[in-house]
């Protein structure tokens, strides 16, 4: 009895190494092929395509139009560096100073600041879904290392802002620039690429058609982040 039960646990073991293994080696394939192919969806856009089916939000409309790095105005680029991300050039996918403060604050029982980066971002948009288990975080650490070792800083931007979701069931910078500002996400000004960027935290609670006064707040905010960082010349160079 003792050795058939161990012998089903074995079975058991090799099955499951078997099926981490087939997702590890999914996954590095489809990271290594996006480097190259734009996404025609994300797991995130696909959750709240799901999720509106069933909750009917009022006034709710896909939207997601892809464009390349050369087709985005460099001021949304540098606006969501500057909300998001301003050591984004120079990590290596974490940025360990923004965790260690976001501790702090919450050895202080302060309420924690986010610490994700923008290539922890994509990670997560991409592949996996809501939430702050442990099991999660682990697997988007592992997927952001590959993405860091796979990509080029360019490219992670070009794909963060092509999928981020900047209003509900709006995802990137062009659907976003079409939607409020009726025009291509090339000619966006430097006020309206902060406006994007300032309801990133929380872009199904704050509205860039409607912003409250926290909105604008943090898009003044971000306009003097931009500013202080150099413009759209802190971004020359991303390879």
């Amino acid at each position: 009895m003792a050795k058939r039960r161990k012998g089903r646990l074995g079975r058991w073991l090799r099955i499951a190494g078997i099926a981490i293994a087939a997702w590890v080696a999914l996954t590095v394939l489809v990271v290594v092929a996006l480097r190259f192919i734009d996404p025609p969806f994300t797991a995130f856009m696909l959750q709240g395509r799901i999720a509106a089916l069933f909750t009917r939000p009022p006034g709710y409309e896909f939207a997601y139009d892809w464009r390349d790095w050369d087709q985005i105005s460099k001021y949304a680029a540098i606006a969501v560096i500057a909300s998001e991300d301003q050591n984004f050039p120079g990590h290596h996918g974490f940025d360990f100073k923004q965790i260690d403060r976001a501790l702090e604050e919450r050895a202080r029982g302060r309420r924690v600041r986010g610490a994700s980066t923008i290539s922890q971002q994509v990670a997560k948009n991409l592949f996996l879904w809501p939430g702050q288990s442990w099991f999660r975080k682990g697997l988007e650490a592992g997927i952001t290392v590959l993405i860091e070792a796979a990509w080029s800083k360019q490219r992670i931007l070009e794909v963060y802002l092509n999928i981020a979701e900047f209003g509900q069931g709006t995802y990137g910078v062009q659907a976003a620039s079409r939607r409020f500002f009726h025009k291509d996400a090339a000619r966006l000004s430097p006020g309206e690429a902060a406006l994007l960027a300032a309801v990133l935290p929380a872009p199904r609670r704050f509205k860039v058609n409607a912003p409250s006064g926290y909105v604008l707040r943090r898009q003044g905010w971000i306009l003097g982040q931009m500013a202080s960082l150099g413009g759209t010349s802190y971004i020359q160079g991303l390879d």
